[in-house]
């Protein structure tokens, strides 16, 4: 039956004459009396449907005059070449269906008219794709995806899944969803980063790209409870050749986008900057001393967040690397220096954390006092401990918040720009 549909994409001037079929949506629609258009609009773009009396198919006015905003529809009718229309062109329809009706008053107006806040954008959110600079966001994070495995694959990592159903915390501590598990309580994992460094044991180098949830009960414009993580692990390196990884995908995903989705960054108003490599690297203690300078006291040992970094004006709106975070703010399985430092780094772009990483502990021995110094039980972990005895390399690795990485590109302002259907200790529908 859509066999025969055209793409609004595809209809060019060259169709002049032709007759052609599109489905999609009635966007928009206006009635000037012996003149009625319809703005359709399909995946790809909008077409306009123009109907003039005395010119066109009077069949087709009544059907025209009972299309609201939204409908589903499908027009078959001829190319006519229109230097006013857009792109154009028009289609002057020789038969219209509405194939299924939208309810109204619809909650939003997909036009952008008319402007919603953010939850009621949230909660309409199939209309809400509708407005050109939702869609490309989107657009663009479909391809962020594609352009992060095609990075992986040409650096020879093979691509993993893992269990989100877990037994007990990956990192520790308590920001884990329980759900009932047969006659057990299990857990929503936070990240896969035990099983990563499982999996090193033969395949080396190893990426995955999948939701993870933590029952962190935070109301920020950067926090969710589920978001999309991307993970490394790799197999004889140690936190510095990962970080040279890490820079290389930051640098990988700009030239690729900028090459590829011009015309989302245009919908946008973004101009995209490719940053150059190797990224800046402060040390933890570095940081420290720059905040003080400025009048922001915080000791050595504490954690530094967003509003602490934001005023350091020397950092900009540009991706660099925080490194030797004190080892007790770092998670057990990172490698402790003899200072007290560990072998660890974040990766910020302005004041936004992005993600982090690190050298990991392939010492069983060692990686057991320090989950006990972190007062956790050992024997909650003995089936990652099992893999310390099989042959562990000594290993690093990251992980990069795939929603931060895109407010970071396309500058947006709050994490919920960034997932289609955000999950936040307020909102679990839709």
């Amino acid at each position: 039956m859509f066999g025969d549909r055209k793409r609004s994409i595809d209809i060019t001037l060259e169709d002049e004459g032709e007759t052609v079929r599109v489905y999609g949506w009635a966007l928009d629609r206006r009635d000037l009396g012996g003149v009625k258009f319809i703005v359709l609009a399909d995946r790809w773009g909008r077409i306009q449907i123009t109907w003039v009396r005395g010119k066109s198919d009077p069949a087709v006015e009544n059907i025209i005059d009972n299309i609201k905003l939204n409908d589903v529809i499908e027009v078959s009718g001829r190319v006519r070449r229109t230097p006013q229309a857009p792109r154009g062109l028009e289609i002057d329809p020789l038969e219209i269906k509405i194939l299924n009706a939208s309810e109204h008053p619809l909650p939003l107006d997909p036009t952008d008219r008319i402007k919603s806040s953010l939850d009621v954008r949230l909660d309409a959110r199939p209309l809400d794709v509708f407005r050109p600079r939702v869609r490309s966001i989107f657009i663009i994070k479909s391809f962020l995806l594609d352009v992060l495995r095609d990075f992986f694959h040409e650096n020879d990592f093979v691509e993993i899944i893992t269990p989100r159903i877990i037994a007990s915390a990956t990192e520790g501590g308590a920001a884990l969803f329980p759900l009932p598990y047969f006659d057990k309580v299990a857990y929503l994992a936070q990240s896969p980063q035990l099983f990563k460094e499982q999996m090193v044991i033969g395949f080396e180098r190893v990426f995955e790209i999948g939701p993870f949830f933590r029952a962190e009960p935070f109301n920020t414009t950067k926090h969710l409870n589920e978001f999309t993580s991307v993970d490394v692990e790799v197999a004889f390196a140690d936190m510095d050749d990962v970080m040279v990884i890490c820079e290389k995908m930051i640098r990988y995903v700009h030239e690729r986008m900028v090459e590829k989705c011009r015309d989302e960054f245009e919908n946008l108003g973004l101009k995209i900057r490719v940053p150059e490599v190797p990224l800046k690297r402060f040390r933890y203690d570095e940081i420290i001393s720059m905040l003080n300078e400025k009048g922001v006291r915080i000791s050595f040992g504490e954690d530094v967040g967003s509003e602490e970094l934001r005023s350091l004006e020397e950092l900009g709106e540009e991706y660099y690397f925080i490194t030797h975070w004190p080892s007790k703010i770092k998670p057990f399985y990172i490698k402790v220096n003899e200072d007290g430092t560990s072998q660890s780094f974040d990766l910020n772009y302005g004041p936004l954390e992005l993600g982090s990483g690190g050298t990991r502990e392939e010492n069983k021995e060692k990686l057991i006092r320090q989950l006990m110094e972190k007062s956790l039980n050992p024997s909650d972990f003995s089936y990652h401990l099992k893999a310390f005895g099989y042959g562990m390399p000594p290993h690093a690795g990251w992980a990069v918040g795939l929603e931060r990485l895109l407010m970071s590109i396309l500058k947006l302002d709050n994490i919920r720009e960034a997932m289609l259907y955000p999950r936040d200790r307020f909102r679990l529908e839709p």
